[in-house]
């Protein structure tokens, strides 16, 4: 991270594990992209975002890191997010088919929201484009692994208990993993080809849903702000109702408000004359009230700052 908003994030994979044409087919740009090392691959997603307060980033990495994990169990939701980052940075044409969608792709995770938040990627697009994914699953279900081992040669079957024993960790497991999906072509779940969209398609979904969302959102205020608006004339109204009891007291509180000649006193007395020509106009009585503010005006015109004050508050 650079406190001018350059964020940056990047995954060492083996390479033995990835295919690297899938991997720049999903990375294809200068936000996200991937490239070969002697051993490995490099898979990088890169933003610039605009940076209100500093933040040195390390309380990203956390969540971050667990993408790698992600891969290696063949979880490829990260790659996705990372296509999706390139579409919203106008790297992808818009003709351009999107790649398989992983399955989840709508389902939220830690890990997940801290890459699309990190990088501000649209929510909108990755909402739209997780309307293709499958629901999804931690791993192959019970059935299907018992079928794959059990036609596995005798050695190799071997080989894996002897790997699962020896190894600490969750290496073999992985590698299991992904034997298994290559052999099965489960990587992700594959968008029909007769439905499959555009980078075009997803920008204008997005849009659509961000100028819905928008006015929705307009329209809830609206609505809040009239209900409101009903509330404060109905407390008004229990004001002014308690303030008809003891109209004539409130008339003597703003003349001795008056009479002490203080800013502040001009400042409570003017609103305690607001209230009466409230008052005044629900009772129909703006005639009586009008009077007795010339009255005001004749018997306290040497007092500048008071007539200026009735002049500001139209009394």
């Amino acid at each position: 991270m650079a406190n001018w908003g350059v964020r940056q994030f990047c995954l060492r994979l083996p390479e033995s594990w990835f295919d690297y044409n899938e991997l720049k087919a999903m990375l294809p740009g200068d936000a996200a992209w991937v490239k070969r090392t002697r051993k490995n691959l490099i898979a990088g997603f890169y933003a610039e975002i605009e940076e209100s307060d500093w933040d040195d980033g390390t309380a990203w990495m956390g969540s971050l890191v667990s993408h790698r994990s992600d891969l290696l169990r063949g979880d490829l939701r990260c790659l996705y997010l990372g296509w999706l980052l390139c579409v919203q940075y106008g790297e992808v044409a818009d003709k351009q088919p999107e790649p398989p969608v992983p399955a989840g792709l709508g389902q939220s995770s830690a890990s997940l929201g801290s890459l699309i938040n990190f990088f501000g990627i649209d929510k909108d697009l990755v909402a739209v484009a997780a309307v293709s994914s499958a629901p999804f699953s931690a791993g192959p279900s019970p059935e299907d692994l018992n079928i794959w081992i059990r036609s596995l040669p005798e050695n190799e079957k071997n080989d894996l208990l002897i790997t699962a024993v020896s190894e600490s960790g969750d290496r073999w497991k992985n590698e299991l993993l992904r034997q298994f999906y290559r052999k099965h072509k489960r990587l992700t779940s594959l968008a029909n080809v007769a439905t499959q969209r555009t980078a075009g398609d997803l920008l204008l979904a997005a849009q659509a849903r961000t100028e819905e969302r928008t006015r929705r959102i307009e329209a809830d205020r609206i609505k809040e702000s009239a209900r409101q608006k009903v509330k404060e004339a109905a407390e008004r109204a229990r004001y002014l109702d308690q303030l008809a009891k003891r109209e004539a007291a409130v008339w003597n509180d703003a003349l001795a408000y008056i009479e002490k000649r203080q800013q502040k006193g001009y400042d409570q007395a003017i609103q305690l004359l607001i209230d009466l020509r409230d008052l005044a106009i629900r009772q129909q009585h703006e005639a009586v009230f009008q009077a007795k503010i010339e009255n005001l005006r004749v018997k306290h015109g040497a007092k500048v700052s008071f007539l200026q004050r009735l002049k500001k508050a139209n009394l």
